[in-house]
C-alpha cells in the first residue's frame, strides 16, 4: 500500500507515523507537514526527527504552508502536545534535506507518478490537500482513496461544542476536500475518543526499546492533558486509529456513507462537520455513493494492536 501522510506532529501523529512504519504492508512514500498542533515548519522538523529515530531517514518530508486558506496560523496546542509538539522530548536531529517542493506540490507529483496507487492519510488540518486540488484539479481522479482524521458527526467537538480541531483550523480546506469527488473516509471523534491507551500501555512503551520509550515520554504529556477529561491517566488514539482504518487493521463495525458539508461561516458552528444522518432512523439506512464514509465504531479495541506495532519498531 503506497501512502502519503499529511500531518502536524503532534504526539498522536508520532504514534501514527510509528504505526505506519511498523506495518509490513505500508510503503510510506512521502510525508507533508501542515500547521495544526504546531506550525508547519516545526511539524516538518518533528517528522524528520521521528524518521531518524525510527530508522527511516530516506523517506522525504515536504514542508506545507504555514497559514490556512482564510486566516493565518495563530498558534498550536502546547497545552496538549507540549511547546515543541512532541511533549518536550528532544530527539536526535535528522540531517536529510526537505523535499524541494511544497507539500501540496510534492503530493501532486507523487500522485501523477503513480496514478491510481496512492492512498492519502490526512491527520491534521486539510490545507495541503485543498491547495493540491487547486494546483491539479484532476488530483481526485489520480488517488485511490483518502482517509481523514477529523470532525464530529454525532459527538461533541473538542475545540468548540460543534467542531473538532483539524476541521476547525481550516474549514474552507475541509469543505473543498469533502466536495472533490474522491473516495473519502472520515474517522471522527465519534470513533477515536473511545479507542484509548491506558496506564499499562504507557508503562509497556517506557519499558520497551529506545524508539518505543521515546514515544512513551511524549505520551506522558498527552496523558497529563487527557487525565482531566477521562479521570485517569490515558489518552485517545485519534491519529493512529485513522492510520489503522486506512490499512484495514482496525475493522470498521459501523459506518455510513453520506453527504458531509462543513460550516464555513463565522458563527458558533464554524468548523462543524454536518453529516446527513437522518436516514439512520430507517430500518436500512440509505447509502450515498458519492458521499463521505463516516466511521462510528471499531469492532475490537485497537490499543493492543497499536502497542504491538510500536514495541516492534
Amino acid at each position: 500500500m503506497l501512502v502519503y501522510l499529511d500531518c502536524d506532529p503532534g504526539i498522536d501523529d508520532a504514534l501514527a507515523l510509528g504505526y505506519l512504519l511498523a506495518h509490513p504492508d505500508v510503503e510510506l512514500a512521502l510525508i507533508g507537514s501542515v500547521s495544526g498542533n504546531t506550525d508547519a515548519a516545526t511539524a516538518a522538523a518533528n517528522a524528520r526527527d521521528l524518521l531518524e529515530l525510527f530508522g527511516h531517514p530516506e523517506i522525504p518530508v515536504a514542508v506545507g504552508r504555514t497559514d490556512f486558506l482564510s486566516h493565518p496560523y495563530s498558534g498550536g496546542a502546547p497545552h496538549v502536545h507540549g511547546n515543541n509538539g512532541i511533549g518536550g522530548v528532544q530527539l536526535p536531529g535528522g540531517a536529510a534535506p526537505f523535499a524541494p517542493g511544497s507539500a501540496a506540490e510534492e503530493l501532486v507529483g507523487l500522485a501523477r507518478s503513480r496514478p491510481g496507487e496512492l492512498h492519502v492519510l490526512a491527520i491534521g488540518p486539510l490545507t495541503n490537500l485543498a491547495v493540491a486540488l487547486e494546483i491539479d484539479p484532476e488530483l481526485a481522479s489520480l488517488v485511490a482513496d483518502v482517509v481523514v482524521m477529523g470532525g464530529a458527526a454525532l459527538a461533541p467537538g473538542n475545540v468548540t461544542a460543534a467542531a473538532e480541531a483539524n476541521i476547525h483550523n481550516d474549514p474552507e480546506a475541509a469543505a473543498a476536500v469533502f466536495a472533490a469527488g474522491w473516495d473519502v473516509t472520515l474517522v471522527p471523534l465519534d470513533a477515536t475518543m473511545f479507542q484509548r491507551f491506558e496506564q499499562g500501555d504507557l508503562d509497556a512503551l517506557l519499558a520497551g526499546g529506545p524508539r518505543a520509550a521515546a514515544l512513551g515520554r511524549m505520551l506522558e504529556t498527552y496523558y497529563a492533558f487527557y487525565t482531566q477529561h477521562f479521570g485517569r491517566p490515558s489518552s485517545a488514539l485519534h491519529d493512529p486509529l485513522a492510520a489503522a482504518v486506512l490499512t484495514g487493521e482496525a475493522v470498521v463495525s459501523r459506518a455510513s456513507r453520506v453527504p458531509v458539508v462543513v460550516d464555513t461561516g463565522d458563527g458558533p458552528g464554524r468548523g462543524q462537520t454536518i453529516a446527513e444522518l437522518r436516514g439512520r432512523y430507517r430500518p436500512v439506512a440509505p447509502e450515498h455513493p458519492e458521499g463521505v464514509r463516516v466511521v462510528f465504531d471499531i469492532a475490537d479495541p485497537f490499543a493492543p494492536q497499536l502497542l504491538a506495532r510500536l514495541l516492534a519498531l
